[in-house]
């Protein structure tokens, strides 16, 4: 159970649990299946950013509070009523949304059910590891009312599955169910629960040193694209920054001691 939860406005909820220094982000606009309006989308960026804040979280799990979809993406009855103008103003905000997921400096795990189709799979794909259930239904449809993917799919998809598969999924603007996006690598990891799930890998994943998590999570963020000299010299870098880290020190002096570590975090 969590043990405390703080609202971002209407519609996002930052669940923090009792032990393993795990955050649960919840999309929570249920009525309209997550849809991500302006508001939603600013209060997901300001989630982000009090997140990114909080050296005690160490793995953020994102989740939604609706039992038919993960997020079906921008709200485009809202999007109907836009001007060019409005359109234009609005785009910072909603890239804000996206990139607040995706800049997250610990690592992040997505519990998909149901729909995540467009700006919700982008959402997912912004995470480092997508967990689904045998109800995900996964894709980038934009294309099909006349837009692009701009909330990150047309550079994440590629990078997860490659250049051409991406390609067909984007084209064909089709939807995955859940068999075939675990063949295809669209999700990671096919359990009976998405969010039960998500939430034991990242209680897995915080027990180890969050200096440790969030640099290699930086190095594999960064070192992503570059040629292989490259990445080995970033790779570098974040290993002096974890080396000379007092993690690094607890962590040695646990392993010799044969006792469970106790992280100071920096």
């Amino acid at each position: 159970m969590p043990e405390s939860e703080q609202r971002f406005g209407e519609f996002v909820a930052v669940r923090r649990h009792e032990q393993g220094h795990v955050a649960e982000l919840v999309l929570d606009r249920p009525k309209a299946m997550n849809a991500v309006s302006t508001d939603m989308a600013v209060s997901i960026g300001a989630a982000c950013a009090a997140l990114a804040a909080d050296r005690d979280v160490r793995v953020t799990v994102l989740t939604s509070s609706n039992e038919r979809a993960f997020c079906v993406g921008a709200d485009l009855k809202e999007r109907n009523s836009f001007s060019d103008a409005d359109l234009v103003r609005q785009r910072p905000t909603a890239r804000g949304a996206y990139t607040g997921v995706l800049e997250l400096p610990m690592p992040t795990v997505a519990a998909v059910h149901g729909f995540a189709l467009g700006g919700g799979f982008e959402l997912a794909l912004s995470c480092d590891v997508i967990v689904a259930d045998a109800t995900a239904v996964v894709g980038l449809p934009e294309v099909s009312v006349g837009v692009i993917p701009g909330g990150g799919g047309t550079q994440l998809l590629p990078r997860r599955v490659g250049a051409a598969r991406a390609a067909e999924l984007v084209f064909t603007a089709r939807k995955v169910e859940a068999a075939e996006a675990r063949e295809l690598g669209l999700v990671d990891v096919l359990a009976d629960d998405a969010r039960t799930e998500a939430l034991a890998l990242a209680a897995r994943i915080a027990v180890n040193s969050p200096v440790g998590l969030r640099n290699a999570k930086k190095a594999m963020r960064l070192g992503q694209g570059l040629d292989l000299r490259a990445g080995l010299e970033v790779e570098d870098a974040a290993w002096r920054a974890t080396a000379f880290s007092g993690d690094r020190a607890e962590g040695v002096a646990a392993f010799n001691a044969k006792r469970r570590p106790s992280w100071p975090g920096e």
